[in-house]
């Protein structure tokens, strides 16, 4: 496995000063949050942009994937939306054409994978039906994706549609693609009590091509530092290890970027300290 971690906790910083800054800090891997400041899909010059990313992967040494979890990019008023299960077919167009631009970046930057998530239900139409528009969204940015040799990591993810792994293990075999994979949260898993998280490690080795990870208490969605939360990390990073898990675990603090190089260099301490 790579030391690794999520641009999104440089917010504030540019996206090559904060490359460098993590390639110094010892990182091996990038989770690169496209956003608004930070290789936006929709500028006119993203293909530049993202040579210009991979150039200074490759010069850095970084393994990356591309992650899909800006705030406001879609819609400046309305968190994380609009989803592929928005009510209104336009609106899930909308995400897909999204996502297939962050396919496009990670076939440029030859990243490991585009990671993603279902989305918040805004309308209850039941869950059938909320079901069938994820599962037709999924299909489609999957056959996009295979197209372009880039695999897909979907990620449960804590009050979303989606947001357990017994829910994702329904979802795999109707999306039924062999490019759609898995993104685990390590917090994600201690938050909703499905413990012990070394089993799912050992579970979904074949297809957990990404790993988040941040402290975490039990029954709370709120990413910590390590140690401010009630993780027990050296099991984990041991079935990681024991998994043969060759890809990125980013450390994913977005809501500590006012503090961004101090945050990474103590999480990644952390981090190394236990992995030896």
């Amino acid at each position: 496995m790579l030391l690794g971690y999520n641009t999104n906790g440089f917010a504030h910083h540019r996206l090559a000063d904060a490359l460098a800054i993590l390639a110094e800090l010892g990182c091996q891997s990038v989770a690169l949050t496209l956003d608004w400041q930070a290789l936006n899909p929709f500028d006119a010059d993203w293909r530049r942009q993202a040579e210009l990313v991979r150039r200074d992967l490759e010069r850095l040494r970084l393994r990356s994937v591309v992650e899909t979890g800006a705030r406001f990019l879609l819609d400046p008023r309305r968190k994380h939306q609009p989803t592929l299960i928005s009510p209104f077919p336009e609106e899930r167009e909308r995400r897909l054409n999204f996502l297939r631009r962050a396919v496009d970046v990670a076939a440029l930057l030859d990243a490991d994978a585009v990671s993603f998530w279902s989305g918040t239900q805004v309308d209850l139409p039941g869950d059938a039906v909320v079901l069938e528009r994820l599962i037709e969204g999924c299909q489609r940015l999957a056959d996009y994706a295979a197209e372009r040799t880039v695999r897909l990591a979907f990620e449960p993810e804590p009050g979303m549609f989606i947001d357990t792994m017994p829910k994702y293990a329904e979802l795999r075999p109707r999306v039924g693609r062999e490019n759609f994979g898995l993104t685990l949260d390590i917090g994600h898993l201690h938050c909703q009590g499905e413990t012990p998280i070394a089993g799912h490690i050992g579970a979904w080795r074949e297809l957990l091509w990404n790993v988040h990870i941040e402290d975490m208490r039990r029954g709370v969605h709120e990413h910590l530092m390590f140690g401010d939360g009630e993780i027990d990390f050296p099991p984990v990073l041991r079935a990681l290890q024991e998994s043969g898990y060759p890809g990125g675990v980013h450390v994913e603090l977005s809501r500590h970027s006012h503090d961004a190089v101090n945050t990474a260099r103590r999480a990644l301490e952390f981090l190394r300290r236990r992995m030896q």
